[in-house]
């Protein structure tokens, strides 16, 4: 991917290119290395050659010419004043001794039939050489760690020199995104769309006195494709594209963040028309709190993007583009119009959009024929990635199937690993822990099955999967804006069929840790029916939003006590009836409740056809009626 790195507007020539230092740089340390390397070899052979002597025994000359006269010397080498011996039974010299000056070992005794004698005289050109390389090895030593010491100092200062820089990322794609390559959220896209217009063929709205945004927040659910819209509109309007993540402006030091903000708008202005585009912008741009915090780096940072979006005007030709999945931490003063005018809501894609995305996905994969309207409708809730996961997983499984093509099987697994996690056939559970997940995941089946507003049941099964060591599954038929309260109650009464289907199998005392993720599910779920949806009896159309603690930073709930044990009373009310909708559900059908159990122990997994087939009789008991 080309980055455009000069002040040049696109569709001008490029500026020449100027030769890269790094690799000059690259081959001169090279270079120094070697040249260190081969000294220290040198020095190394030189040493030992000139230090081998230092290893041998030192002996008498006398002992040596007795045991040569006696035959037990093989060689003797005389080199200058020195003696070295080799034993009879050796290869080498072991041993070494110093002649009298002036004499011959001959005079002093040697029989010269006795052993062999070699005479040679020393190597002048190596002591010089030994010489010089002891004087001169510490000066180049001590010159290297200066050249080195002064290379970091200069790193050093170059990096400290770009400390306050933004690092940026900036994009002129050879290969560019078009929104013809985004399947789903037709209207995000259209709004979108007006500012490349404005890009391209500003004129046509300067002259009617309208005003292009200046910003354009995007917000949505992680992985709807925030950052791909972005640069699809940098793709559009073919003008440079300055990418930062709000985490990287963030400093230990004061004053860096600010700076970074600085040096990114200046930037953009020198490239204009250009776009800035700020992912995760929460991280550095989320609310000021009752402290202030003049001298905080995250507040500067905040309060230099304010200053630099303020300044902004329809003629600079700079759009800053930013994406959050939490809009609810920004400031607010950042979400006024003037800096972010429009707030583009990026959803998840719904059924045609997913099927599209599919589409997109698994066109450059070989593949069967694959039922991707039937997988659209089955992945409710997933985004964009999500959807990419699935075509990738589907591919990675054929691949380590030895398949050349993706089959139906594979994706549907892809779709079963992603949505509620991979097999773990090899997680060994005795006889026992067997039939109690098959109960627990049967309770669940069979409530679910019966009460009218709960999603259909879509697949049942006691293989461990994820964290769990069953799952029963439920799929909504269609995408849904809204849920009524029945639907809510209805999700909690089958949450709570497992543990009851334990307590009526086993005993209320003997159940088990299994249900403490439906605990807690059906807990959350009654406090958000309470506190967030106005849905209990007692305190019916009131709710209890978040607000800012102040000071003590975090969030409070801003009711009284008594509120609170009314919010506690009411909690415990809609729990207590998921419970006893349950129990009054798997009691009058107890009989289908085992025969499911019994079905699961045999074929661990139910389909939503067998399933169905099996429950074909149960009953809705009148006690477990909510309308």
């Amino acid at each position: 991917m080309p980055i455009y790195t000069g002040d040049k507007k696109p569709g001008n020539k490029p500026a020449p290119k100027k030769p890269s230092s790094k690799k000059s740089n690259a081959i001169r340390n090279l270079f120094f290395w070697a040249f260190i390397a081969v000294i220290i070899i040198a020095v190394s052979s030189l040493w030992q050659s000139g230090n081998s002597t230092h290893r041998l025994e030192e002996v008498p000359i006398s002992d040596v010419i007795r045991r040569a006269n006696e035959g037990e010397i093989a060689r003797i080498e005389i080199v200058g004043q020195e003696v070295r011996v080799t034993p009879e039974g050796e290869d080498e010299p072991t041993q070494v001794s110093r002649k009298e000056a002036g004499s011959s070992i001959f005079e002093q005794g040697l029989n010269p039939d006795m052993a062999e004698v070699s005479v040679s005289e020393p190597s002048a050109v190596g002591d010089i050489i030994w010489s010089l390389l002891s004087i001169g090895l510490p000066i180049l030593v001590i010159a290297g760690l200066f050249f080195f010491m002064i290379k970091q100092m200069n790193a050093g200062n170059n990096q400290a020199m770009g400390f306050g820089k933004a690092n940026a990322k900036v994009y002129n794609d050879s290969k560019k995104v078009k929104f013809d390559d985004i399947a789903g959220n037709e209207n995000a896209k259209q709004d979108l769309l007006e500012v490349v217009d404005f890009l391209k063929s500003p004129k046509k709205y300067e002259a009617l006195g309208a005003k292009i945004p200046t910003g354009l927040l995007l917000a949505g659910d992680p992985g709807t494709g925030k950052t791909l819209m972005a640069r699809a509109v940098a793709g559009e309007a073919g003008v440079p594209f300055f990418s930062i993540s709000g985490s990287e402006f963030a400093e230990m030091f004061v004053g860096v963040g600010a700076s970074r903000v600085r040096d990114l708008f200046s930037k953009a202005r020198k490239n204009a028309p250009s776009i800035i585009f700020i992912d995760e912008i929460d991280a550095v741009a989320h609310k000021r709190d009752a402290r202030g915090g003049a001298g905080r780096e995250d507040e500067q940072t905040l309060n230099q993007i304010l200053v630099e979006m303020d300044g902004f005007d329809g003629k600079t030709g700079v759009i800053v583009i930013a994406a959050t999945n939490r809009i609810d931490m920004l400031d607010k003063a950042l979400l006024r119009p003037g800096r972010f005018d429009r707030h583009i809501n990026v959803q998840l894609p719904e059924r045609k959009d997913r099927e599209e995305i599919l589409a997109v996905h698994f066109k450059n994969k070989p593949h069967a024929k694959i039922d991707l309207k039937s997988l659209a409708a089955k992945t409710t809730g997933l985004s964009g990635a999500d959807l990419a996961n699935i075509a990738n997983e589907a591919a990675i499984l054929t691949a380590r199937d030895g398949k050349k093509e993706i089959s139906n099987s594979e994706v549907v697994e892809a779709f079963e690993k992603v949505a509620i996690g991979p097999e773990r056939k090899n997680k060994v559970m005795n006889e026992k822990e067997r039939e109690l997940t098959a109960y627990h995941e049967a309770g669940h089946a069979v409530v679910g099955f019966v009460l009218p507003d709960s999603d259909p049941v879509h697949k049942v099964t006691v293989i461990p999967r994820g964290r769990t060591g069953g799952v029963t599954w439920f799929l909504p038929p269609e995408d849904r804006s809204y849920k009524s309260i029945y639907e809510f109650k209805d999700i909690m009464a089958r949450a709570m069929g497992g543990r009851i289907a334990e307590g009526l199998i086993y005993g209320p005392d003997a159940i088990t840790t299994g249900a403490g993720s439906d605990l807690k599910h059906v807990a959350d779920l009654a406090r958000a029916m309470v506190i967030e949806e106005g849905m209990s009896k007692k305190l019916r159309n009131r709710v209890f939003p978040e607000v800012d603690s102040g000071w003590l930073g975090g969030k409070k709930y801003d009711y009284s006590e008594t509120t609170a044990r009314e919010i506690d009373e009411e909690v415990e009310q809609l729990t207590t009836e998921a419970a006893k909708r349950a129990e009054a559900v798997l009691k009058a059908n107890l009989p289908a409740l085992k025969t499911l159990a019994d079905a699961l122990l045999k074929q661990e997994t139910l389909e939503e056809s067998e399933v169905a087939a099996v429950l074909k009789g149960a009953k809705l008991p009148d006690t477990a009626k909510l309308h």
